[in-house]
């Protein structure tokens, strides 16, 4: 299956990419994205990857073995501050 990661902020300069397609299993969980993440950019998103938020399809994740489906929208979220 194929969805679409979006990168924000940090998360963008370390991929070096606003979006992208990644390919993954059938059955694969966001869980599986993120290590696929973590292959496809082992310089600098690794460590941006441990403080991020996700969205999948535009709704919050928090359990990273919820599945995937083929065309979903991984939104990958740094931490923001402001005021």
């Amino acid at each position: 299956m194929t969805i679409v990661v979006r990168y924000f902020a940090a998360a963008r300069a370390a991929a070096g990419v606003e979006e992208e397609k990644v390919q993954l299993p059938a059955g694969a969980s966001v869980a599986d994205a993120v290590a696929e993440l973590r292959r496809l950019h082992p310089e600098g998103l690794p460590r941006i990857l441990d403080a991020v938020s996700y969205l999948l399809d535009g709704i919050a994740v928090r359990d990273l073995t919820r599945p995937l489906r083929d065309g979903a929208e991984l939104d990958v979220l740094p931490p923001f501050a402001g005021g």
